[in-house]
């Protein structure tokens, strides 16, 4: 293995935390980010993006930007992103992932 190059050229984290209580902070995981991790992971796959070398998508819990959220975060850039939809995770996916660009719409 290449210790100058990251395992994975896009590590892509979206946070899935859910709060419960009538007086909890806003949480990612009750704006549906499951399903959007869910579509980007199956997206990465049919662009044959996924695995070693290339894109890995995670869940992880409270990344603490909720508020601003749903939220991803992408690294090693460390480009945190908001959305609404799919249609925003396709842009993520195809101008952060694939062209390289900051999608300045839904950077937070």
């Amino acid at each position: 293995m290449n210790d100058d190059k990251p395992f994975y050229e896009h590590h892509v984290f979206f946070c899935t935390n859910e709060r419960e209580g009538k007086d909890a902070r806003p949480s990612c995981g009750k704006s549906c980010a499951a399903d959007a991790m869910k579509h980007a992971k199956d997206r990465i796959k049919k662009l044959g993006l996924s695995g070693h070398g290339k894109v890995r998508i995670n869940k992880a819990g409270c990344l603490d930007r909720c508020e601003e959220g749903p939220v991803v975060v992408i690294y090693p850039q460390g480009t945190w992103y908001t959305y609404v939809d799919n249609e925003d995770i396709d842009d993520i996916i195809d101008r952060h992932i694939v062209k390289g660009e900051t999608v300045d719409r839904l950077k937070i």
